[in-house]
C-alpha cells in the first residue's frame, strides 16, 4: 500500500477527529472546572464522563455491525468504569457496624477440653464460670417485670398430701 492510497483515509480521519473534539469540547470544559469539587463528586464526574465516552463507542462499534460484545472496548473498558462506579459507592456508604458476637460457651468448652490435665485451672474455670452465671441471673432478675417471679397457681401450702 503506497502513501498516496491512504492519504484520503488520513483526511477523513482527521475530519473526524475535528468533529469528536468539537463535539465533546463542552463535556471537557467542565471536567477542567471540576477542580473546585468534593474528591468524590469529582471521581463521580470523571467515572460519569468516561462511561458516557465509553458508551458511544460502544454504540458506534454496533451500529457499524461489529461484534461489540468481544471488542475490547466492552470487554475491558466498560468493565473498567463499572469497578470504578463500585469503588466509588464503596467509598460513600460507611462500614456497618461488626455485629458478631463471641460464643461463650463455644469459648468455654475448649478451653475446658484444654484445661483438662490440670486439676486446679479447672476448679478456678468452674468458680469463674459460676459467678458470670450468677451475675447474669442478678442482671435478669433486674430486667424482669414487677411481679414476674410469683407463679400463677399462687401461694405454695409446703405441706404434703
Amino acid at each position: 500500500m503506497s502513501v498516496q492510497d491512504i492519504s484520503p483515509d488520513i483526511d477523513r480521519l482527521e475530519a473526524n477527529l475535528d468533529k469528536l473534539e468539537e463535539a465533546i469540547g463542552p463535556l471537557l470544559e467542565n471536567l477542567a472546572n471540576s477542580s473546585q469539587l468534593p474528591l468524590v463528586d469529582r471521581a463521580k464526574l470523571h467515572t460519569l464522563t468516561n462511561y458516557a465516552l465509553e458508551s458511544l463507542i460502544f454504540s458506534s462499534l454496533r451500529l457499524q455491525g461489529a461484534d461489540a460484545l468481544t471488542h475490547p472496548v466492552f470487554t475491558t473498558e466498560l468493565k473498567r468504569v463499572k469497578q470504578y462506579f463500585d469503588k466509588i459507592e464503596k467509598a460513600e456508604t460507611p462500614p456497618q457496624q461488626r455485629t458478631s458476637a463471641v460464643d461463650t460457651e463455644a469459648a468455654t468448652r475448649i478451653i475446658k477440653a484444654g484445661l483438662s490435665d490440670d486439676q486446679a485451672l479447672k476448679n478456678k474455670l468452674a468458680e469463674q464460670i459460676a459467678k458470670e452465671r450468677a451475675k447474669a441471673f442478678l442482671k435478669n432478675i433486674g430486667k424482669r417485670p414487677p411481679g414476674a417471679d410469683q407463679s400463677k397457681g399462687g401461694a405454695s401450702t409446703g405441706g404434703t398430701a
